[in-house]
């Protein structure tokens, strides 16, 4: 991505992480969980390749296609399983965004040319994910319990402000490359 080098790394190390983290909630028994976790692994790692400093690597021409190509396949994914689950919308949402940026570091990989404004895609994806950090960070405020009162024993892996917080993580993560486009 464009601009520099300190956040770019940090953003890294934050889309890494939560990728990672997305990997091991793949093997929470339940089902849709884990289809989630998945498809939030995928999008935490290549959120993590992109954010590559471009001072540090930049990627040849092709690599953003190949990212197109692999988050539109995400997006169709994500589009025939919203059907089912509104939550995947979010994630048609991210991946629509993933090919987005790389269309737009195809175009043009070194510097903007100029360019003044914010285009119009990018503003609706930053008025969408701002909007997602702030319903996030407001659904990590309650405490999960049981109807008992009492916090439900979960694994770690399983536990729901951790996946949300993994969302939430994300969002920001998603904001940060887009303002930096």
């Amino acid at each position: 991505m464009h601009g520099p080098a300190s956040p770019g790394w940090l953003l890294v190390v934050l889309c890494a992480a939560t990728g990672a983290y997305c990997l091991l909630r793949m093997r929470s028994p339940v089902e849709e969980q884990r289809r989630t976790a998945g498809g939030e692994a995928l999008m935490g790692f290549g959120m993590a390749a992109m954010a590559v400093p471009a001072a540090v690597a930049t990627p040849p021409r092709w690599a953003w296609f190949a990212y197109a190509a692999v988050f539109g396949a995400t997006a169709v994914r994500a589009l025939w399983t919203s059907r089912t689950s509104p939550h995947h919308l979010h994630h048609l949402m991210g991946a629509v965004a993933m090919v987005y940026m790389a269309g737009v570091m195809a175009a043009s990989p070194g510097h903007h040319h100029g360019d003044s404004g914010v285009p119009l895609l990018t503003g609706a994806l930053l008025l969408y994910f701002a909007g997602y950090v702030l319903r996030s960070g407001v659904r990590l405020l309650p405490l999960a319990t049981t109807a008992s009162g009492a916090p439900r024993a979960l694994g770690w892996g399983d536990r729901p402000e951790l996946s949300q917080a993994c969302r939430l993580s994300m969002g920001i993560a998603m904001l940060a490359m887009l303002v930096t486009l």
